[in-house]
């Protein structure tokens, strides 16, 4: 054939596939932004006078700072009709132990009420979590143990690996890691630049656990692998996770001699204590009297959630949460601080949350008006699609009701210093309360007969990957 017709012939078949293509694009078949669409697009957006001027203001401005609203101002109250009285407000520094402090801060409380200690008494945040972290790390280890016969692109392996250590948690650390370890006062096993500043730490903890990870998966693939000698090896591997802690936040006291002094600070007594008969005489707590209840509003309500791996050892028990209403965890608190007895509580902290007040209320920003739209997700919605969940633990402390005995508004103490929001605590709302309060720990007195009934229910166990379950840092 003529090369020219060949020619011919193959600039025809180009240029009709690239047309082909333009109008493909123009039609928008491949569900891509065509030329048309972009166009629309473009469009929508007027370019007013009143854009240009409002787009001045927002390139150098917080979307939040702009939003924040005037009107919702006069709300701000620190007036309470019920209120626990705090101590002294802790401080978690850059760490994500706010579990810790939450649930310590609570059995603090009752200890300095009961022993008539001095207000700025603290247990030991360090020494328990120095037993986090090799709890942790043994809790992974063995976890990779039971698991080596499924494949690494298998789910629960991924996550393993993903997460083989945090210094986040739940209330149930505290349960299982004081009845275990013990406590002992912070002036005997005080912070190190390490407790206070996790993310170092953290990152080669959880780059040694890998790696030892894949070498325990290895061995236990291998022809006559017995379990006593992967226990053992799994042993050498926490012997040096042991040290890596004691290098970085010291090494906890097997026993220790401290002087009691009163509210007065007056010597009470000086004796020797090991950190079991520390926590026996200031803080025993029956935990088996400890219910947790959630409100998640994408699971069926008054049924019984457990949630795999959501424990800090691998020899205690998964928690257990009794899924309710709003309408039913509201007066349980009530009780509670009526009764003089803080709560473990968690919630999606950052959600509009002025933080110069500590005031929290779904009215702080008008989002909508600034940017001309709605943002309209109920709290089922937001937890559905990933937008909200518990990130943060604080100890409930407050509420004011009104002259019927509905709340107004509630208080926490949080663990980010004395100088943060109203001094040290978190004013929100009774709406924020509704919609981003997510867990509250309350103790049996104040839980009715058919709620803690509920727990007779066989669980029903969800995925350590759950969205709800995040650990609260």
């Amino acid at each position: 054939m003529n090369k020219k017709i060949i020619l011919a012939l193959a600039f025809a078949f180009i240029g009709t596939t690239l047309q082909a293509q333009k109008t493909k694009t123009v039609t928008n078949d491949n569900g891509g932004i065509s030329t048309e669409m972009m166009q629309k697009i473009k469009n929508s957006y007027g370019n007013t006078a009143s854009d240009k001027a409002m787009r001045n203001i927002m390139v150098n401005q917080s979307p939040a700072k702009l939003a924040m609203n005037y009107e919702n101002a006069t709300k701000f109250d620190s007036h309470f009709s019920n209120r626990v009285v705090s101590k002294a407000v802790t401080d978690q520094k850059s760490s994500g132990r706010c579990w810790m402090f939450t649930g310590m801060n609570v059995m603090r409380n009752k200890a300095i009420r009961e022993h008539n200690l001095p207000t700025d008494f603290q247990f030991s945040q360090a020494y328990t979590f120095f037993y986090d972290q090799l709890e942790k790390s043994n809790l992974f280890l063995q976890a990779i143990i039971d698991t080596y016969k499924k494949p690494m692109t298998d789910q629960e392996v991924e996550w393993l690996f993903k997460n083989p250590i945090g210094d986040g948690g739940q209330f149930t650390g505290i349960a299982n890691l004081v009845e275990k370890y013990g406590l002992v006062p912070s002036d005997v096993m005080p912070e190190t630049y390490n407790t206070n500043n996790t993310s170092s730490i953290s990152s080669l903890l959880s780059l040694k656990l890998r790696e030892y990870g894949l070498e325990l998966r290895e061995m236990a693939a291998q022809k006559g692998m017995t379990p006593q000698k992967l226990n053992s090896r799994k042993t050498e591997m926490l012997g040096t996770i042991y040290r890596m802690l004691a290098l970085t936040f010291g090494e906890p006291p097997t026993e220790f001699t401290w002087t009691e002094r009163n509210a007065k600070g007056d010597v009470v007594s000086t004796e020797k204590y090991t950190p079991m008969s520390f926590y026996e005489k200031y803080a025993k707590t029956d935990f088996a009297k400890y219910y947790m209840v959630m409100n998640d509003p994408t699971r069926e309500y008054y049924k019984v959630y457990e949630i795999q791996y959501d424990r800090h050892v691998y020899d205690g028990q998964n928690w257990k949460y009794i899924n309710l209403p709003m309408n039913e965890i509201s007066p349980m608190c009530i009780a509670s601080i009526k009764d003089s007895t803080m709560m473990y509580f968690s919630c999606d902290v950052g959600k509009f949350l002025d933080r110069d007040k500590g005031f929290m209320d779904p009215n702080n920003y008008d989002y909508a008006s600034l940017m001309g739209t709605t943002f309209g997700m109920d709290k089922k919605q937001r937890v559905s699609t990933f937008a909200s969940g518990s990130s943060h633990a604080m100890t409930l402390c407050a509420v004011d009701l009104d002259k019927d005995g509905k709340p107004l508004k509630w208080m926490v103490e949080n663990s980010w210093g004395p100088n943060y929001g109203y001094q040290g605590n978190l004013i929100m709302t009774n709406d924020w309360f509704n919609e981003y309060m997510f867990r509250v720990v309350l103790e049996e007195k104040y839980i009715p007969a058919n709620i803690r009934a509920l727990l007779s229910q066989k669980p029903i166990l969800l995925p350590a990957w759950d969205p709800m379950f995040a650990p609260e840092e």
